[in-house]
């Protein structure tokens, strides 16, 4: 409970600490931004702008900004099923469908997940490392990326690591909340009747479940670590997709601790391919929502200098003249 306390103070404190030198403007960004009603930034007809120019004092992420967008990202997360379309929910139909097909493989996946950590410390030392990765440590990654880009003004590399904790923060309420209205068992639970351990859901106000030690669990469905690990994945993959090697890492990484969980004994073979499915989607949502206030922005910008001076060279001659942008 810590180690949540603190990691959540370390996502949220990190953006006055970047920008503590910024004055905080007046915004009407929220009466202005309703991704949900604009065109998706992310469609391969209007890619997002990644060129490390595009990301100027214009479109810098503000103290006020940044919670105005956070908010944004959350209300988007938890009001999609009411502006999903028909192919949408077709989409959405084919996941459940898988998902359903892959829980027949929940047991035998964490029998096989146990077999081969039992009596394999190297193997119990990696995953337990690994897993903690997903944790607070992510978190000190994040804080440490910002605070090099704020040191060196990398100014894409700031504003990446922000959305990542953006990412971060929304894809672990979702988790969270889906978690309470399923009320699934962990694998790690002990059933004192049966002496066996289930996938079962129990759905919200279940009575507290208890692993070995006697400890309470929470729910099982999604894994959260996967999710918030596959969003913070997903945002740097999706910023620095024009160098191969980082959604290579990225991924590699988010990959490596949603396994993790199997081999901690944490959660159900499908608790950790939704929990990434959903961390996936969260980071395509935080920067595609980045990139449309981005272009807001930048359109205010165009606004607020319609007339621009510029020189021809016409006939040996040097001719000023204006441009009238509309």
């Amino acid at each position: 409970m810590k180690g949540r306390i603190k990691l959540l103070a370390i996502v949220l404190i990190f953006p006055f600490i970047s920008y503590a030198q910024v004055p905080a403007q007046a915004d009407t960004l929220i009466k202005k931004l309703d991704s949900l009603q604009q065109k998706d930034s992310g469609n391969p007809d209007k890619p997002n702008n990644i060129n490390p120019k595009a990301y100027t004092e214009n479109t810098n992420l503000t103290p006020s900004t940044y919670f105005i967008l956070l908010g944004s990202n959350i209300k988007q997360q938890f009001t999609t099923p009411f502006h999903t379309s028909k192919r949408g929910w077709v989409r959405f139909a084919e996941f459940a469908v898988f998902t359903t097909a892959l829980s027949f493989a929940d047991k035998p996946v964490n029998r096989f997940a146990i077999n081969i950590t039992t009596d394999h410390k190297t193997i119990i030392n990696t995953s337990s490392f690994i897993t903690k990765v997903g944790g607070l440590y992510e978190a000190y990654t994040l804080a440490a990326l910002g605070t090099y880009s704020f040191i060196f003004k990398d100014q894409k590399l700031k504003t990446t690591t922000l959305l990542a904790t953006q990412a971060y923060v929304t894809a672990g309420l979702s988790e969270t909340v889906l978690k309470f209205l399923t009320g699934r068992q962990r694998p790690n639970y002990y059933d004192a009747v049966t002496k066996t351990n289930n996938p079962t859901f129990h759905g919200p106000f279940s009575k507290t479940l208890r692993d070995v030690n006697g400890a309470k669990l929470n729910g099982s469905f999604p894994s959260g670590h996967a999710a918030v690990a596959f969003a913070a994945a997903t945002v740097f993959a999706q910023e620095y997709r024009d160098r191969p090697w980082v959604p290579v890492v990225s991924y590699s990484a988010a990959t490596l601790i949603a396994l993790s969980r199997l081999t901690e004994n944490k959660h159900w073979i499908t608790d950790v391919f939704v929990g990434s499915a959903l961390g996936y989607l969260t980071g395509r949502q935080i920067t595609n929502n980045y990139h449309r206030y981005a272009r807001i922005k930048n359109g205010e910008k165009q606004k607020q200098h319609p007339v621009a001076l510029t020189v021809q060279y016409f006939e040996g001659r040097l001719l000023p003249g204006l441009i009238y942008h509309l």
